[in-house]
C-alpha cells in the first residue's frame, strides 16, 4: 500500500512537472532541436527550473515506492501521471475539457486498475548479473536509436510520439536501474555511490530527460504524454520479469491485462485527438 501511495504521489509531481517543461519547451526555436543548446535554452527560464524540481521530487518519490514494490507495480501506477497532467491544465490554464476528453480519461484510469488487479504483479526472486544488464542495456539501446532515427526524419506529431515512446523506455530503463540502486543501498550503503548503477541510473536519466524535452519541443502535450505513459509501464513490466524475475499472472488473466492495455490505448489515443486538448493553450503564457 505504500509504493501505491508513493507511486501515485510521484505521478501527481511528474505531471507537473510535464506541464511547466512543455509551457518552457514551446518558446524554444526549431532550430535547437537534437542539440545540446536546446537544454541551455531551457535552464534559463525559470518556470522550465520549477518543472525540474517537481520532476527531482517525483524522482525521489519513485525512487521510494521502488523500494517498497516491485517495478511490474511501480511503474504502470505512473500512468496516473496523464489523468493528472489533464486536471493541472484544466486547474492552472483553464483549457476545457469536453465529455470525450473526460471519457479518455476514465478509460486510462479503468484501464490501469484492469491490468494491475488482473497481472497481480509479485515480488522478485533473483538478482540480475552483468550478463543480463548487457542484453537489456543492448535491447533498450537498439530500440531507442532506431525511434531516434525514425524521429530525426519526421516531423511535427509523428516525431513528438516517436520522442514520447524513446523517452517512456528511457525512463523504465531509468527505473530498473533506480531499483538496482535501491537493493545495493539497503546492502552497501556506506559505498554506493561508487557502484556502476548508480551512474548509469543518472546517465541515463538525463538521456531520457533531454530525449523528452525535444519532443515537447515537437509536439502537443497530449501528443507525447500518452505515448510516454502506454510505453514506460508496458516496458518495466518487461524489465521487471526479465532482469528481477518479478512475476505476473499468465493463462486466461492475459485476456484481462491485454484489455486493460487496450483500454489505455484507447484512452490515450482518444485523448490526444480531442479537438479541445490538441489546441496548443499553454503557448503564449509568461514565463
Amino acid at each position: 500500500m505504500i509504493a501505491v501511495i508513493l507511486a501515485v504521489l510521484a505521478a501527481a509531481c511528474n505531471a507537473y512537472s510535464s506541464v511547466l517543461q512543455r509551457r518552457a519547451a514551446r518558446t524554444a526555436p526549431p532550430s535547437d532541436a537534437f542539440k545540446l543548446s536546446l537544454m541551455w535554452d531551457m535552464m534559463r527560464k525559470p518556470v522550465w527550473l520549477g518543472g525540474i524540481g517537481a520532476l527531482i521530487g517525483g524522482f525521489l518519490l519513485q525512487a521510494s515506492a521502488l523500494n517498497f514494490g516491485t517495478l511490474a507495480l511501480v511503474q504502470p501506477l505512473l500512468i496516473t501521471e496523464l489523468p493528472f497532467t489533464m486536471l493541472i491544465i484544466w486547474l492552472m490554464y483553464g483549457v476545457r475539457l469536453d465529455r470525450n476528453a473526460w471519457l479518455a480519461i476514465v478509460c486510462v484510469t479503468v484501464g490501469l486498475a484492469t491490468l494491475l488487479a488482473s497481472a497481480s504483479p509479485g515480488q522478485g526472486h533473483r538478482t540480475p548479473g552483468p550478463a543480463d544488464w548487457t542484453i537489456a542495456t543492448l535491447v533498450c539501446g537498439g530500440i531507442t536509436a532506431y525511434l531516434i532515427g525514425m524521429a530525426r526524419i519526421t516531423r511535427g506529431p509523428y516525431r513528438a510520439a516517436l520522442l514520447g515512446i524513446t523517452s517512456g523506455l528511457g525512463f523504465a530503463f531509468t527505473a530498473a536501474l533506480m531499483k538496482e540502486s535501491t537493493r545495493l543501498f539497503d546492502t552497501e550503503r556506506a559505498a554506493v555511490l561508487t557502484t556502476w548503477p548508480v551512474w548509469a541510473m543518472v546517465a541515463a536519466g538525463l538521456f531520457s530527460v533531454f530525449v523528452l524535452q525535444n519532443a515537447l519541443q515537437s509536439g502537443n502535450l497530449v501528443v507525447v504524454q500518452p505515448t510516454l505513459n502506454v510505453s514506460d509501464p508496458v516496458a518495466s513490466i518487461g524489465l521487471g520479469v526479465a532482469l528481477f524475475g518479478e512475476s505476473i499472472r499468465l493463462g486466461p488473466w492475459m485476456v484481462f491485462e491485454l484489455i486493460g492495455v487496450g483500454l489505455i490505448f484507447y484512452g490515450s489515443v482518444r485523448l490526444a485527438q480531442s479537438p479541445h486538448v490538441r489546441q496548443d493553450d499553454l503557448t503564449g503564457q509568461k514565463d
